[in-house]
C-alpha cells in the first residue's frame, strides 16, 4: 500500500474520517483497487481496520455521471433486503477534502470475476451456480418496492426510457472524439421507437454485470455484495437485463479491449438461458420478455458505447489513472453497429 495516491490525500481524508470514527488509528495507507476504468476505488487502512473509498475520476466528468451520492443513497436503502450490498459509513459533499464528493463503505470480502480463466478454474458446475445467483439477485432487486425502502423519490419512472435515450445522446455528444454515423442512426431509431407499454417501474442498477458483484462462488449464496451503483435510478428493469446481455457480447466484438470475457467460460449461461431464468424468478412470460428486448438491446449497446467513448475521451486527454485504456475507443463503433442491428430486428 501507498501513503499517497492520485485523487486521495490521506492526511485530509484521515482528518475528515475521524469526525465519523474518532477511534480510527494513525498508521494510514491506501491502494488503488485494480480493474476500475470509471470511478476511482481505494482500499484504505488505519493500520487496524480497512474500508473502501469511492470518488469520481480525475478530469473530464460529465454533469450526470459519477454521482457518489446516488451510490451511497441506494446502498443505504437496500441494506436488509434480499439484495446484498456493502454497509455504508459516510458521504462527504465537501469538495475541499479530496477535490470531489466521495463516500466510505465497509470492505466486503469477495472476488469480482472478470474473465473466463478465473471461472474456468472454478469448474462448470460452480460457474453455473454463480451465474444463477447473479440472475436471481438481479431479479430480487427488480422486485424490491422502492417506496418500502424509502426510494420512492429516487428517480422519475414516468418517461424513463425517453429520458434515457436523451441522456445517453447528450453523454455521447459531450464525449465523442470523432464522427460516429452508426451512433447517429441508432440514436434516431431509439428516439422514434420508445416503448409506451413498459411494465411496473423498479430499482435499476444501471451497470449490472458479473464483475460488479463480489462473490464467494463455493458458498450456497455466492453473491456477497452488488457494487458500482453510480447509475442507479427508478425505471424499466429490462434495461439492466439488456445491458447484462450486451456486456456478455462485447469481449468477442473487440478482443483487444481487455474487458470481461467471462461469458465464454464453460457453465456460463447463454443469453436465452439468462432471460429464461430471469423470467422464471420474476414470474414473467419468457416469450413476451424476449419480444420486448429489441429496443432495450439497442439502448444497451448505445449506453455502453457512450460510456466507453467518455473513458476514451479522458484517455486521449491524459486524465486517466492506471493502465489498460489504449483500446477502449476501439469498441465504440462495433458496439454502435451491433446496437443498430439489434434495435432494428436484424440481429
Amino acid at each position: 500500500m501507498s501513503d499517497q495516491l492520485p485523487g486521495l490525500d490521506l492526511d485530509a481524508f484521515a482528518a475528515w474520517f475521524r469526525g465519523h470514527r474518532p477511534d480510527a488509528g494513525h498508521d494510514w495507507a491506501a491502494e488503488l483497487v485494480a480493474g476500475g476504468k470509471s470511478n476511482l476505488t481505494y482500499r484504505v487502512t488505519d493500520g487496524t481496520d480497512r474500508w473502501i473509498v469511492r470518488r469520481p475520476p480525475l478530469g473530464h466528468v460529465q454533469a450526470t455521471a459519477h454521482d457518489m451520492g446516488r451510490e451511497f443513497t441506494v446502498m443505504s436503502a437496500l441494506a436488509g433486503t434480499a439484495v446484498p450490498v456493502p454497509g455504508t459509513i459516510a458521504l462527504c459533499d465537501d469538495d475541499s477534502v479530496l477535490g470531489a464528493q466521495f463516500y466510505v463503505m465497509e470492505l466486503v470480502e469477495g472476488t469480482p470475476f472478470r474473465d473466463a480463466e478465473q471461472l474456468g478454474a472454478l469448474g462448470e458446475e460452480t460457474t453455473a451456480h454463480l451465474c444463477d445467483a447473479m440472475v436471481d439477485v438481479l431479479a430480487a432487486l427488480h422486485t424490491v418496492d422502492p417506496a418500502e425502502v424509502g426510494l420512492d423519490g429516487f428517480g422519475r419512472p414516468e418517461g424513463f426510457l425517453a429520458r434515457q435515450v436523451n441522456r445517453w445522446g447528450k453523454q455521447m455528444a459531450g464525449s465523442r472524439t470523432r464522427e460516429l454515423p452508426d451512433g447517429d442512426r441508432l440514436l434516431a431509431h431509439l428516439a422514434s421507437h420508445v416503448p409506451t407499454d413498459g411494465g411496473a417501474p423498479g430499482i435499476v442498477h444501471g451497470d449490472y454485470r458479473l464483475d460488479n458483484l463480489l462473490a464467494v462462488p463455493t458458498d450456497p449464496q455466492p453473491v456477497k455484495a452488488v457494487v458500482d451503483w453510480e447509475m442507479s435510478t427508478l425505471g424499466d428493469p429490462l434495461t439492466d437485463l439488456a445491458l447484462l446481455v450486451v456486456y456478455d457480447r462485447v469481449a468477442t466484438m473487440v478482443p483487444a479491449l481487455g474487458v470481461s470475457d467471462a461469458s465464454s467460460a464453460p457453465g456460463y449461461p447463454s443469453p436465452d438461458a439468462l432471460m429464461t431464468r430471469y423470467a422464471a424468478a420474476r414470474g414473467l412470460d419468457v416469450d413476451a420478455l424476449t419480444g420486448a428486448m429489441e429496443f432495450h438491446l439497442g439502448l444497451a449497446h448505445y449506453k455502453l458505447a457512450a460510456i466507453l467513448e467518455g473513458i476514451h475521451h479522458r484517455f486521449v486527454a491524459g486524465q486517466t489513472v492506471g493502465g489498460g485504456f489504449e483500446h477502449i475507443g476501439d469498441a465504440v463503433e462495433p458496439l454502435l453497429a451491433a446496437g443498430l442491428r439489434a434495435a432494428t430486428g436484424k440481429d
